[in-house]
């Protein structure tokens, strides 16, 4: 979600545009952490929701935009993973349960402190037989958690939903653990008659009911989360169209000016072009049976609510950020708050998409990557993770700099370690898998993943760059002698929680008649000396030239004191890595001493060895063993 639009674009924005836009992002942002606040006690689950499936749900309700309130029913289909007297659901204890009816026949229920409802069953449900109940209720949903909230526009009342992370809960009874998607849902809202309805899924009808009311029917038969259930109720104008190919719905329900506004307009038919980008790079867009489109609400900034963004502002990065998260963070969808990078960092990535390949010229886009860049290290520490003794921190959850702009970086730093072609196939493989697609997804998911996809382990690269804090600065030497040039690299990390970052060095060559070459050092340990052929005169040497990585204040210098003879290539190796009971040191002359880390710095294990370790005794995790000053890192099965 665009909660902070953190990192506008100046080169393309004038500054009105940019403190307008800001502002608006910083609103939205706002509204979130307060909504977070008043459920932090909720967590990633609620036990007494993890007995059953919840697989259907139809709303059936009542709204007048210009009063907050809602009455009418739910009804969910669930079929129960064991047997079950009762049942809970989440549910505000702002709002009145009326009735709760179980095959024609009232049962007794409770409304908790806790914000759940427990429904009693006469007698205990059997595992694994569908079965179906109604919620009857009615209210004002709260008002402090911003999920179900009015407003005006143009002297119109609008009425619209906002459920991140856990406000689906204030306006109807549903299961908001990030574990069980609804299966099919229906959405069916009676208004006044002047008013029109927007939602998930596809219009189904509209229909002219007495007493000036209208019945709008929206269904999605895509899984999708509960936070992603979304509405919004004003005088829009509708447009319909479609996009792709083969074509799709392409639908938005605007705001009479917006639908006025020339600019707002090209933005949004924009969408088509970017939809066709993010098909090329991302695949299929996922809801084709259905549609995509936008709903315009107040709050500003926007929301991927699944096959229609909500949006309060139409700059073509936002535009973008929330069409990516229909693939991620919608298809597939972070299994835990701990692990919204998975969903927002990979939206921060479209962004780059757009950028890079629609709407800057290249020099453009490397600025671009450099402001990133640039506030992403402005502060030594944080984690892309959010720990769970950090589940408290609205700031940690919603961290513009880590969980936006450094998770899209590090998607980035990825497709550089593994290629533009190998990239984005893994993408697309990674939200297509069987276990995935339209499912939860945690960073051990995308990592098995990428492992499935590549063949390449990222289990150490995750452990640096999502679980540890900070970023390395880097000092790089070179010096040619004939057609041979030296490099040594020496790394200094900005927070003690990662003590090495493996990464692949982008270095430039320039030489004195205009002629370049490429390289990328695999730079495994500190002080690591690199040799490379090179034909030329070597003139300068360029580090992350089109900013491949994060990094901070590193230096490039020629030395000519580079001397062959302290050259150390692999001096020592480990293997196996992984490495299960026993790890293996190799080129050792002597006994030497050891000593095992974890990956946050812990010393676990120390002594002395000239060739075999015994590791049986660590838990499964990630690694750095010193050895006569040189970190290696490795993974414990």
């Amino acid at each position: 979600m665009k909660k902070f639009y953190l990192f506008i674009l100046s080169v393309l924005l004038s500054q009105t545009v940019f403190a307008q836009e800001n502002l608006e992002m910083k609103g939205l942002m706002a509204k979130e952490m307060k909504s977070y606040a008043a459920k932090m006690n909720i967590g990633n689950t609620n036990p007494n929701t993890l007995n059953y499936d919840l697989q259907y749900q139809r709303m059936d309700v009542s709204i007048n935009p210009s009063v907050a309130q809602i009455s009418g029913s739910v009804t969910s289909h669930f079929k129960p993973t064991q047997a079950m007297s009762s049942i809970y659901f989440d549910l505000t204890n702002q709002l009145t349960v009326s009735q709760v009816t179980f095959h024609g026949q009232p049962l007794v229920f409770q409304q908790l402190a806790t914000k759940e409802v427990k429904i009693d069953f006469t007698s205990a449900l059997p595992a694994n037989v569908l079965d179906s109940l109604t919620i009857q209720y009615n209210g004002a949903p709260p008002t402090n958690n911003n999920a179900f909230f009015t407003n005006t526009q143009s002297g119109t009342a609008v009425l619209s939903t906002l459920n991140e992370p856990y406000g689906a809960q204030d306006w109807f009874p549903t299961k908001q653990s990030l574990n069980d998607k609804i299966d099919r849902f229906d959405i069916k809202v009676t208004t006044p008659s002047q008013y029109s309805v927007a939602s998930n899924g596809r219009l189904m009808s509209e229909t002219t009911l007495g007493s000036g009311q209208k019945l709008t029917f929206w269904r999605t038969q895509y899984p999708t989360a509960a936070y992603l259930v979304a509405l919004s109720i004003t005088n829009f104008v509708k447009l319909n169209d479609t996009m792709g190919s083969p074509p799709f719905p392409f639908v938005n329900y605007l705001y009479p000016a917006t639908a006025a506004n020339s600019t707002s307009m090209a933005n949004i038919e924009w969408t088509k072009t970017v939809m066709g980008t993010f098909e090329t790079f991302f695949g299929p867009y996922p809801f084709r049976n259905e549609k995509y489109g936008h709903m315009e609400f107040t709050a500003g900034g926007g929301m991927e609510h699944q096959t229609m963004s909500s949006m309060g502002a139409w700059s073509k990065q936002l535009v973008a950020h929330e069409l990516a998260h229909q693939w991620f963070g919608d298809k597939v969808t972070c299994g835990l708050w701990n692990d919204i990078w998975l969903n927002e960092g990979f939206a921060t990535f479209g962004e780059h998409v757009a950028n890079e390949k629609l709407l800057l010229t290249n020099a453009q886009f490397l600025s671009y990557l450099l402001d990133q860049k640039n506030a992403i290290t402005s502060q030594p520490g944080g984690s892309v993770y959010v720990a769970d003794a950090n589940l408290g921190s609205i700031g940690t959850i919603f961290d513009g700099r880590l969980t936006y702009a450094k998770g899209g970086y590090v998607v980035r730093m990825i497709k550089w370690i593994l290629g533009e072609t190998v990239f984005y196939q893994a993408l697309k493989d990674y939200h297509a898998r069987p276990n995935l697609a339209y499912n939860y997804v945690k960073t051990s998911d995308l990592n098995a993943s990428l492992l499935q996809s590549t063949g390449k382990d990222f289990t150490g690269f995750f452990a640096d760059w999502i679980y540890g804090q900070g970023y390395p600065t880097y000092d790089i030497r070179w010096k040619q002698t004939g057609s041979t040039v030296t490099f040594k690299a020496a790394q200094t990390q900005s927070h003690a929680s990662v003590s090495f970052f493996d990464m692949p060095l982008p270095i430039k060559v320039n030489g004195t008649g205009g002629q370049t070459a490429y390289f990328a050092l695999n730079n495994t340990f500190n002080n690591q000396y690199f040799t490379e052929t090179v034909t030329f005169p070597v003139a300068s040497v360029e580090f992350n030239y089109e900013y491949q990585i994060l990094e901070k204040n590193s230096t490039v210098a020629l030395d000519n004191t580079l001397s062959i003879s302290e050259i150390k290539f692999d001096q020592f190796a480990i293997y196996p890595n992984p490495a299960k009971d026993e790890l293996f040191v190799s080129g050792l002359k002597k006994v030497t001493d050891y000593s095992i880390f974890t990956a946050d710095g812990r010393l676990v294990k120390k002594g002395n060895t000239d060739k075999k370790i015994d590791i049986s005794s660590l838990s499964k995790g990630v690694y750095v063993i010193t050895i006569e000053h040189t970190n290696f890192k490795f993974v414990k099965e």
